[in-house]
Order: structure tokens, then sequence, then C-alpha cells
């Protein structure tokens, strides 16, 4: 229940960033459109979902690293007068005591683990925690964590991240494999 409660005051964030007043819709998007290609101002997108192995929104792909049940949140804000965006991940009923890691990725989830494609980069090339959106996460006794990652850049409105891909190891930080994360867990579909 603690996670849940995260969870509604990150998404009542969300509302107050896009300054509507209403709270953001699932796998949406919310926020005050831009004229042209270009950041978008106080943009925020949002997903929420149950890891199933039918399901279009949120897809499970390894029943033994996300089991039923598992779960996961995701807000994502861009911020125009702070120049950045911040990003923040509530998971739960995923294995005890494990590290995931955890990107946004440029296609929606698909039936196969790679159709959701490469990781979204605010400047395509570099595979850098600041380049990307890396929410890796370390879970609890309970499967439960949180995550949150803060870059200096606005998401772009012709170019906006589609996925939450959960991978099965923690994200490398080093060369050649800086970026990589072993196998594709599960998907949340941003929208």
């Amino acid at each position: 229940m603690r996670l849940r409660a995260l969870l509604l005051a990150l998404l009542a964030a969300a509302a107050g960033c896009a300054q509507t007043g209403a709270p953001p819709a699932p796998s949406g998007t919310a926020g005050t459109a831009s004229a042209g290609p270009s950041a978008n101002p106080n943009l925020a997108l949002s997903a929420s979902g149950d890891f199933a192995p039918d399901a279009t929104q949120a897809i499970a792909y390894d029943r033994k690293l996300a089991p039923e049940g598992a779960r996961a949140s995701l807000l994502v804000e861009s911020e125009m007068e702070a120049g950045r965006t911040r990003s923040s991940l509530v998971v739960e009923g995923f294995l005890p005591g494990r590290t995931y890691g955890a990107h946004l990725h440029t296609q929606p989830c698909g039936a196969k683990p790679d159709d959701s494609g490469p990781h979204y980069q605010n400047k395509p090339g570099k595979a850098t925690a600041k380049n990307e959106i890396w929410l890796d996460f370390t879970t609890d006794g309970t499967g439960s964590a949180n995550a949150s990652a803060r870059n200096p850049w606005l998401l772009a409105s012709d170019r906006m991240p589609r996925s939450l891909v959960i991978h099965a190891d923690r994200t490398k930080v080093k060369k050649p494999a800086r970026g990589e994360a072993g196998p594709r867990v599960a998907c949340l579909t941003l929208g």
C-alpha cells in the first residue's frame, strides 16, 4: 500500500506540472503543446500496469524474473523552467533482493522483446545515464523498489520515448558494454 500511495502522489505531481488541474490519463500524455518539433515545456508522460504475457500495454517476457503480480508505474516530467526531465519508477511484485536494469525505449512494447527498439536518447550516439533515461532498481524483501533519474534536457515533442523496458541485469557503465543490461524481462508501453 505504501507504494500505491507514492504512485498517487507522483500522478498528482504530473497533473500539477501539466497545469490542467486533472490527473494525466494512464499511458498518455498531458502538457502544453509546442509549436514545432522542439522541446515540449512541462510535458508529463505516465503509465502503469500489471505485467502479463497476454497483455498489450504491460508485457512480461520472462516469468521467472517478472513473476505473476509484478507491476510498474512510471512518471516522466519535462520541466521547461528547470531545463530538465525527471523520471520516477515504482515497481512491486518482482523477485526480492535483486537488481534490474530499466531504460526508456523508442518503440512501444510488442510480442517480441526487441519490438521496443533501442534506448531512447536525447542525442543519438552515446549510451550514458546523462544521454538516456536509466532507472535501475534493487528490490527490497517484498520485491518492491523505486528509482528516479534527472536529465539536463527536455523531451522533444517530435521524438518521444514509447516504452519502459526492464532488463535482467544492472546497466553496465563502462565500455565496451556501456548501456547494456542483459535480456529484456518486461515492457510497459507509454503511449
